[in-house]
């Protein structure tokens, strides 16, 4: 069978930028159709919760070359041949003893030419770069068992959404991109990862004493298969989950999407793709815009996990 004939490369202007797009007819979801070109739109409508969700984040790339139903990329470091107005940040991983210049987003046109460079998914750390080891985003991962609905998942957002309310956090919740919730939450910058970690174990366990839909156990075989994963891991160094407004490598363009605390039992997270944000988007603005506006202190969770060590509840996950 000969191969797809290539369509011709265009430009587009992203700011004071121009990226050039090659191949822009791929079809990268198949499921309606949608093609790059089609995933550069997505990006430039959604543009300012894009950048406000990676902007200053170590990211790692999640790459199609040649659609989501081909092979997937995880890719560290920055693509070679980037212009010079991409911005990286140097990080090093003990546990290879390497090290890695990752994107770092500052301005939609990196976003733009990272989708050329065959990016669907964007991956942020929860540090910034000015400080890469000290986090200031604690998130929460709902992460449904194999046999878990929805319904369930949104009964243990709200037991999330009550505990949150107690300690007095503000939490900014959206869907996964898939069958799962995230709620993102702003801390101060005062503590390593193994600190956040503990405190969102310290959190996972309170929800967990509160509801028996919800659990904390480490091992994936041992869970019960209908409930929720409170996955505090998320917050060790260099685990990352989707962005907001990051597209998912599905066949049907599903979106990580924001959404109110008053949607969590209404929405329908396959409905949020890259067909239906962007209009919604248009409609209601980022919802997470004010995130930086609630920071945290962790203070009272640390104590929670204090409290826990001490009556013998030691990590799992160590």
């Amino acid at each position: 069978m000969a191969a797809a004939k290539k369509s011709p490369a265009i430009e587009v202007e992203v700011g004071d930028r121009r990226v050039r797009i090659s191949n822009p007819d791929r079809v990268y979801f198949p499921a309606r159709g949608e093609t790059k070109r089609d995933l550069v739109d997505y990006y430039v409508a959604v543009g300012d919760g894009i950048v406000n969700a990676l902007r200053e984040r170590p990211c790692m790339l999640h790459r199609f070359p040649t659609g989501v139903t081909g092979d997937k990329v995880h890719q560290k470091r920055l693509p070679h041949g980037a212009p010079p107005w991409m911005e990286t940040v140097h990080i090093h991983f003990p546990r290879y003893d390497r090290t890695a210049d990752e994107l770092c987003v500052t301005e939609l046109a990196q976003v733009v030419w990272a989708v050329q460079m065959s990016t669907v998914e964007f991956h942020p750390w929860n540090s910034r770069r000015a400080d890469v080891e000290v986090p200031d985003e604690w998130r929460i991962d709902l992460d449904p068992g194999d046999d878990c609905d929805l319904a369930t998942v949104r009964r243990v957002a709200h037991v999330a959404h009550q505990v949150l309310d107690e300690l007095g956090a503000v939490g900014f919740p959206k869907t996964s991109g898939g069958s799962g919730l995230h709620v993102y939450v702003r801390i101060h910058p005062d503590h390593g990862f193994d600190d956040v970690r503990r405190a969102a174990l310290a959190f996972a366990r309170e929800v967990e004493r509160r509801t028996d839909e919800a659990t904390t156990t480490w091992w994936r075989k041992d869970r019960d298969p209908t409930a929720v994963f409170v996955d505090y891991n998320q917050n060790a160094r260099d685990h990352t989950l989707a962005a907001a407004y990051s597209v998912r490598g599905n066949p049907e363009a599903t979106v990580s999407t924001p959404i109110g605390w008053d949607e969590v039992d209404d929405v329908e997270p396959g409905d949020c793709t890259i067909a239906t944000v962007p209009a919604r988007y248009a409609a209601l603005g980022d919802l997470h815009a004010t995130i930086d506006d609630h920071p945290f202190d962790l203070a009272p969770l640390l104590a929670w996990a204090d409290r826990d060590e001490a009556a013998g509840e030691d990590d799992p996950g160590e």
